[in-house]
C-alpha cells in the first residue's frame, strides 16, 4: 500500500514527482502535467439547461390535468379555452425558470468575487501564476496571508502557522514543520508537515511541494462526496406536494360525479358533459398558485438580499419561518472575529478600556506608553497593502496602540530588530532586542506564569521596584481573575543590556526581567447580536452556539449574548466535543434539550447535534463556514453558509449565505421567512376559497339543469383573479406580533391557524351568493318588466363570482381581525392591483367586442347594481362573522 505523503521523507517524495527542491519544476513540465490532469480547481455540479429546467416545471399532477384539459377543449373545437390553459400553464413555467436561474447567477457572482493566486517556482525563478494552473510537483512558496492553493507536503518551515479550521474545526493556527512523520492514520489535523488547500498562513514562511490538485486534495474529496447526496425536502415542498395530491383526487371525484349526475339524470349531451368536467378541473385547479408562490418567495429573497442574506434555494426562505433552533458558530458569526484588547493591568491593577477615557492619570498614561512599546516591539505581523497581516494576537496588539498612540506607533515600526528568540510552544515566551540611545531594550511576551517566574523586578507609579512573593500571588490573582471572564492574558516584561550578545539565548535574555503589565483580549460579541439573540427567544427559537474554542471562552460570550442564562447551571448546558462522544445516542437524545453551548467540537459533531433536534421533529437551521461543515449544512433543514470566510464547498451545500457573517442577520430572515409563509397562506386562502366558490357553483349549476360557466369564464376570472391581487397579498407588511409567536413547527401546514375553515365557509359563501344571483336573474323581471335572459343570468353570475372574489381577497388579510380600520390598504401595491384587476374583470362586458369571446352579453345599469351589491355582500357578512369569532369563541 502507498504511503501517505506525511510519512514520505523529502528525497523520495522530489524522486515520486520529479521535482527539484531548489529549482522546482519547468515550464514545460508544468505546462505539460496541466494538460494531463487538468485545472487545480473543483468541479461543480453540472447546471441543467434551460430546457430542462422549463421541462422540470410541467412535472406536476395538477399541471398534468391542466394539460390534458386544454387537449380535450382543443379537440371538442373550444380553441379559445385551449389556448387561455396553455397560456396560463406556460406563464407559470417561465416564471419558475427565471427565479431558479436568478438565484444559480447570484451564486456565481459570489464564486467569482476573487481568484487565488500563488507563489511559484519554475526553472529556479518566482513567479506568481493562477492557483488553477498549479500542477503536482510544483514548488510552491507561502507567506503570511497566503491562502493555501493546493495540498502541499512542507519541505521548509521557518515558524509556520496555518489557520486551517475549516477543514479539520481547529480553531487556533497549528505549527507546521518540514520533518517526515511516522506514526500510521493521523488525523488531518495532526498531518503538521502537510498544508491543505483554502487553509490560511497567519505566520511565518515555507516552502511545499504540491502533492494533490483539484478534486483529488482533502477538500475536493469532501466536495466529491457531497454531490451525490440528496436535498432535504422542506415544509413548503412538503406542504405543496400533499396539498396537490388531495386537490387532484378532489377534482377527479368532483367531475367524475358531475358527468354521471349529468349523464344520468340531465341527459346532457357528452360534449357538453366534457366541456362542464373541463371548467370543473380548471375551476378546481389554483393555476396561479405555483406562480404566486415562486412569485412571493422571489420578492422575499429580493428583500432578504437587500439585508445581506443570498438565498440558494427558494423554498428555505419559508423553512426560516418554520425554525426552531438555530446552530451557530461562535467566531465571526455571534462575535467580531478579531482579537481585541479589552483591559490591561497596569500599576497592580485592572484598567477597563471600555471607559471614556481609560489612562487619565499621569501614571497610568506612563506605565500604558511603556506597556505599548513592548507590544509593538515585540510583534512579527505585517503592514501591508491590503492590511494589517499576522497572528491574531499580534495584530490585536497593533490595534491597540492604532487607536491611543497612532503617532508612536509609527515610529515604533521603523526600528530595526536587531535579535530575537522566536515563540515556542515550550517556554511560551517571544524575546527581541532592539537598539536604544544608550542601551539595548529586551522585550519579553508570553504567558502569565511563564513571565512571572523570569521577572525580578515591577513597574509601579512611574517607578521601578522588587518583585516580591505578595506580588506575585497579587498577579496570579489578577491572571485568573480575567482569565474566568475567559479573556486571554499576555505578560510584557522588559530589561535593559549595556552590549550586545553574540547570539540571544533564553537563559540569559529571559531572567531579571522588569514586569510592565499584563494585557487581556478576546474576540468579542457583535454589538447587535445580543439583541437579535433576545428577539430569537422571545419568538421561541433556541440559539446554541457550537464552536471548536475553549469551553470557558464559549461560556462566557456565550453569558454576555443571552444564550446562557444567569441561572443556567454549567454542567448542563455546556458539553465539549470529547464529553458528546462519550454519549450514546440514546443518552444525547435526553441530553440535548438541556445543552445550550457545545464546544471544542470538530465540525463532524454538528451532524449528530442536527438529527437528535430533528429526531424531536425540530426543524434546525445550522451555521457552517468549514468544508467539514458542508455535511451538517446538507442535513440540516435550513443550511447557512458564511459568505466572508465560508469556502466554496460550504456555500455549495447551504440554502443560504451570509454576505456579512452575522447571527443578527439569520433572525432577520427568520423573520422575513414567517412574514413569508403568511403571505402564502393568505395568497392560497383567497385561491383556494375562489376555486371552492367556483366548484360548488358549477356542480350545482350541472344539478339544477342551468347553463354551466364556460371554460374560457372560469379561466378569465382566474386569471384576473389570481395574479395581481394574489401577488399583491405577498407584499403584505409583517404583522407586529409576527417575532413573538411560537415557531409552528414541522407539523403545521398552509391551512394551520384557521385558515382551512376559512377557505370552507367564505367557498361556501361565495357559491351561494353567486347562485343567488343566478336565481334572482331568471326568477324576477327587470326595471323594464321584461324578463331577464338566461345569458344575462349566466353574465351576472359570471361577473358577480370574478367581483366577489377580487373583494374578498381584503377578507384574507387576517383570519379573525377586522379588516375596515384601514390597515387593509396600507399595502399601495395591493390598492393598485385591486382596481386594475376590477377593471379588467368588467371590460369583457363592458366591452362589447368581446362579448363573444367570453359567451356573455352586455348588461344595464340595474343588473350590474345587483352585480356590485352581490360582490360587496362578501366583505359585510364575513366582517360579521369575524366579530362572532371574535366576541364569542375568542379567537384571534
Amino acid at each position: 500500500m502507498k504511503k501517505p505523503f506525511y510519512q514520505v521523507d523529502q528525497q523520495e517524495l522530489v524522486e515520486e514527482l520529479q521535482s527539484n527542491l531548489k529549482t522546482g519544476l519547468s515550464k514545460q513540465q508544468a505546462a505539460d502535467r496541466l494538460e494531463a490532469d487538468g485545472p487545480n480547481a473543483l468541479t461543480a455540479k453540472k447546471k441543467q439547461s434551460l430546457l430542462s429546467k422549463f421541462i422540470d416545471q410541467f412535472k406536476d399532477l395538477m399541471i398534468g390535468i391542466l394539460l390534458a384539459a386544454a387537449l380535450i377543449a382543443a379537440l371538442t373545437g373550444e380553441q379559445t379555452d385551449a389556448l387561455f390553459i396553455l397560456a396560463i400553464v406556460v406563464i407559470n413555467a417561465i416564471f419558475g425558470v427565471f427565479q431558479e436561474s436568478k438565484s444559480e447567477n447570484a451564486i456565481d457572482a459570489l464564486k467569482k468575487m476573487a481568484t487565488p493566486k500563488a507563489t511559484v517556482i519554475r526553472d529556479g525563478k518566482p513567479e506568481q501564476v493562477p492557483a488553477t494552473e498549479l500542477v503536482k510537483g510544483d514548488l510552491v512558496s507561502l507567506e503570511a496571508g497566503d491562502v493555501v492553493p493546493a495540498d502541499l507536503r512542507l519541505v521548509d518551515v521557518a515558524n509556520l502557522r496555518v489557520e486551517e479550521a475549516a477543514l479539520t474545526g481547529e480553531s487556533v493556527p497549528v505549527e507546521k514543520t518540514d520533518k517526515t512523520l511516522t506514526a500510521d492514520k493521523l488525523p488531518l489535523g495532526d498531518q503538521d508537515n502537510l498544508a491543505f488547500m483554502n487553509a490560511h498562513v497567519v505566520y511565518g514562511r515555507a516552502l511545499g511541494i504540491v502533492v494533490a490538485t483539484g478534486m483529488a486534495t482533502e477538500v475536493g474529496q469532501i466536495a466529491g462526496a457531497l454531490q451525490g447526496q440528496d436535498e432535504t425536502k422542506t415544509p413548503l415542498q412538503e406542504n405543496l406536494k400533499s396539498l396537490s395530491k388531495v386537490l387532484t383526487y378532489l377534482i377527479l371525484a368532483i367531475a367524475a360525479l358531475t358527468f354521471v349526475i349529468g349523464y344520468f339524470t340531465q341527459n346532457m349531451p357528452i360534449i357538453d358533459l366534457i366541456l362542464t368536467a373541463i371548467s370543473l378541473a380548471v375551476a378546481a385547479i389554483p393555476e396561479g398558485l405555483p406562480a404566486i408562490v415562486t412569485i412571493t418567495l422571489a420578492l422575499g429573497t429580493a428583500r432578504m438580499a437587500k439585508k445581506a442574506a443570498l438565498v440558494r434555494k427558494l423554498p428555505a426562505v419559508e423553512t426560516l419561518g418554520s425554525t426552531d433552533i438555530i446552530g451557530s458558530d461562535k467566531t465571526g458569526t455571534l462575535t467580531q472575529n478579531k482579537m481585541t484588547v479589552e483591559k490591561v493591568v497596569l500599576n497592580g491593577q485592572i484598567v477597563d478600556l471600555d471607559a471614556e477615557n481609560p489612562f487619565d492619570k499621569e501614571e497610568l498614561s506612563k506605565a500604558a506608553g511603556i506597556l505599548g512599546d513592548i507590544m509593538t516591539l515585540n510583534n512579527d505581523s505585517q503592514l501591508t497593502a491590503e492590511g494589517l497581516v499576522g497572528d491574531p494576537t499580534e495584530t490585536a496588539l497593533i490595534d491597540f496602540n492604532e487607536k491611543y498612540r497612532p503617532d508612536r506607533l509609527a515610529e515604533l515600526r521603523g526600528q530595526e530588530r536587531l535579535q530575537e528568540i522566536p515563540f515556542d510552544s515550550e517556554r511560551k515566551l517571544m524575546t527581541t532586542i532592539y537598539g536604544a540611545e544608550d542601551a539595548y531594550q529586551v522585550t519579553v511576551k508570553g504567558a502569565p506564569d511563564a513571565v512571572l517566574a523570569r521577572v525580578t523586578q515591577v513597574l509601579e507609579d512611574g517607578q521601578v521596584r522588587p518583585f516580591t512573593n505578595d506580588d506575585l500571588a497579587h498577579f496570579q490573582e489578577l491572571n485568573g481573575r480575567l482569565a474566568d471572564q475567559a479573556l486571554r492574558v499576555l505578560a510584557f516584561a522588559e530589561k535593559s543590556l549595556e552590549t550586545l550578545p553574540e547570539e540571544a539565548k533564553s537563559e540569559e535574555m529571559e531572567t531579571g526581567l522588569t514586569l510592565i503589565g499584563f494585557v487581556a483580549m478576546i474576540d468579542p460579541e457583535r454589538p447587535e447580536v445580543k439583541d437579535s439573540v433576545a428577539q430569537a427567544k422571545a419568538a421561541g427559537i433556541r440559539p446554541m452556539m457550537i464552536t471548536g474554542d475553549h469551553p470557558q471562552t464559549a461560556a462566557a460570550i456565550a453569558g454576555r449574548l443571552g444564550i446562557l442564562d444567569e441561572e443556567d447551571d454549567r454542567a448542563k448546558t455546556v458539553l465539549t466535543g470529547a464529553g458528546l462522544d462519550e454519549l450514546s445516542d440514546e443518552q444525547f437524545e435526553q441530553r440535548v434539550e438541556d445543552v445550550k453551548v457545545y464546544a471544542r467540537v470538530a465540525p463532524a459533531h454538528k451532524v449528530r447535534i442536527v438529527q437528535a433536534w430533528q429526531q424531536k421533529g425540530k426543524v434546525v437551521a445550522m451555521t457552517g463556514d468549514g468544508v467539514n461543515d458542508a455535511p451538517a449544512l446538507k442535513a440540516a433543514d435550513i443550511g447557512v453558509a458564511m459568505g466572508i470566510t465560508g469556502t466554496e464547498v460550504s456555500k455549495e451545500a447551504a440554502d443560504m449565505v451570509l454576505a456579512d457573517d452575522n447571527f443578527s442577520t439569520i433572525v432577520t430572515a427568520v423573520k422575513e421567512g414567517r412574514k413569508v409563509f403568511a403571505n402564502i397562506q393568505k395568497a392560497l386562502q383567497y385561491l383556494l376559497a375562489s376555486n371552492l366558490a367556483e366548484v360548488i357553483a358549477i356542480f350545482t349549476m350541472t344539478l339544477l339543469g342551468w347553463e354551466v360557466l364556460a371554460p374560457v369564464m372560469i379561466l378569465w376570472i382566474n386569471l384576473v383573479t389570481d395574479t395581481m391581487p394574489a401577488i399583491a397579498l405577498g407584499l403584505e407588511p409583517a404583522q407586529k406580533n409576527i417575532m413573538q409567536q411560537s415557531p409552528r413547527g414541522k407539523t403545521a401546514n398552509f391551512l394551520s391557524g384557521g385558515v382551512g375553515p376559512a377557505i370552507v365557509w367564505q367557498g361556501m359563501l361565495q357559491a351561494a351568493l353567486v347562485l343567488s344571483v343566478y336565481a334572482f336573474a331568471l326568477a324576477f323581471p327587470d326595471h323594464s318588466g321584461t324578463a331577464l335572459v338566461h345569458g344575462d343570468a349566466l353574465t351576472m353570475a359570471f361577473m358577480t363570482l370574478g367581483l366577489m372574489q377580487m373583494f374578498n381577497a381584503i377578507n384574507v388579510k387576517s383570519v379573525y381581525q377586522s379588516q375596515l380600520n384601514g390597515s387593509a390598504f396600507k399595502n399601495h401595491f395591493f390598492n393598485g392591483a385591486l382596481l386594475f384587476s376590477l377593471l379588467a374583470m368588467m371590460a369583457v362586458v363592458v366591452i362589447k367586442p368581446l362579448n363573444p369571446i367570453f359567451h356573455v352579453t352586455n348588461l344595464d345599469p340595474y343588473q350590474w347594481l345587483i352585480v356590485i351589491a352581490a360582490s360587496l355582500a362578501i366583505i359585510v357578512i364575513v366582517e360579521l362573522v369575524k366579530w362572532v369569532q371574535r366576541t364569542f369563541f375568542n379567537r384571534g
